[in-house]
């Protein structure tokens, strides 16, 4: 039996009627199944003539010759990202075979940022970002069971299905030596390998506070530049991201001290620290979904003055704050923090989310303080 269909199967159904369509999310977040089930069918990707995946190379070989398979109204095209001209291959193939086939372009890379140089895609495809699995995912009425299941093996299928520790931990060992000597090999020049997954291993223990390139850059013996392009390269392959401060007009907030999390949550240790990578990860989710779906330009962000007052997290939406999230494991009193942004910035909404139960305040009065299973179920969070 299939999984569920992901949150984004219908709308990429919908946008292969009329452009191609480029996927791109982590390693093993679920891109070959969901974009196997847009085909409409049950298929095995090992066997059905639609999928044709980069990395095999008689694929590669019906690729590059131009040989799509017959009869088959979607074609997917996995991991292409990793040839080097594949934005011309996939443009000749688009506009030689449109009116026949749409096509499904994948990869576990950022293919908005490997789509630049050389002749423009643009106007011929919609961009989506898939991201881990959430509450509203696992169960129209998620649980506190639920909750507890994602913080401790993270929103990826596979662990999160098996929910076991020993094969979260070979899993995660087994990911990231595949980002770091394939698809890093495949697509950017790094010589200090070693270092860098040196730098992967240890960015778990940055999450949640003000990055400082500077203290890796002298933990690892590299110039900033270097820690910094190696960050960026982590980032292009969906391995972390890094959200800036709002700096909103009426208050002194810091404008360059940027914070970085996780796709996988379940990497982090503190148990505090991993919650606010999750909502963080929630938060960027819902970013995207609206973006990619909706079309609107959306931002996730963080509040924090040179007084080191901070509020989580802040969400725009086309330029605009919309609601600020701070995080707590227990249920406890408002943050002070809140009620002083509320006073000096534009935000309209201020919520406080806890993995317990209580429930109480107003988000546009004051502070609503509340369960995170119920934050994610009002706002509708994918």
């Amino acid at each position: 039996m299939l999984p569920a269909p992901r949150y984004l199967t219908s709308f990429i159904r919908e946008d292969l009627k009329s452009k191609m369509v480029f996927l791109g999310g982590p390693r093993q977040v679920g891109k070959t199944m969901l974009s196997l089930q847009c085909l409409g069918e049950k298929p095995e990707k090992e066997n059905h003539p639609a999928y044709l995946n980069w990395d095999d190379l008689g694929n590669r070989d019906r690729i590059l010759k131009g040989h799509l398979p017959s009869k088959q109204s979607v074609v997917i095209l996995d991991e292409i990202h990793k040839f080097s001209d594949w934005r011309n291959m996939v443009k000749g193939l688009y506009d030689r075979h449109r009116s026949k086939v749409s096509f499904l372009v994948t990869g576990s890379a950022r293919l908005d940022y490997y789509r630049r140089g050389g002749d423009s895609l643009q106007g011929r495809y919609h961009y989506y970002h898939l991201h881990p699995m959430s509450l509203n995912e696992i169960s129209d009425e998620a649980s506190a069971g639920d909750l507890k299941q994602l913080m401790k093996f993270g929103g990826f299928p596979e662990p999160l299905l098996r929910g076991e520790e020993r094969f979260l931990r070979r899993w995660q060992r087994e990911q990231s030596t595949r980002v770091i000597y394939e698809d890093l090999r495949d697509l950017e020049n790094v010589r200090e390998i070693s270092k860098l997954e040196w730098l992967l291993q240890h960015l778990p223990d940055c999450v949640g506070s003000p990055l400082s390139v500077n203290s890796l850059s002298k933990l690892l013996g590299v110039a900033n530049e270097t820690v910094e392009k190696w960050i960026t390269i982590l980032e292009r392959l969906y391995m972390v991201y890094r959200i800036a401060p709002f700096g909103s007009k009426k208050i002194r907030a810091v404008k360059k001290e940027q914070k970085l999390y996780l796709w996988d949550w379940s990497r982090v240790s503190d148990t505090g620290i991993r919650f606010e990578n999750l909502v963080a990860g929630q938060l960027l989710k819902y970013c995207h979904f609206l973006e990619d779906t909706e079309g609107y330009e959306m931002e996730l962000r963080y509040i924090r003055d040179t007084d080191k007052r901070e509020v989580d997290f802040v969400v725009l939406k086309e330029g605009a704050p919309s609601f600020a999230v701070e995080c707590k494991t227990g249920e406890r009193n408002i943050s002070p923090h809140t009620r002083y942004f509320r006073e000096r910035t534009e935000v309209p909404k201020f919520y406080q989310v806890h993995m317990g139960e209580e429930d109480y305040g107003s988000e546009t009065v004051d502070t609503r303080v509340l369960p995170f299973l119920r934050f994610c179920q009002e706002l509708k969070m994918p």
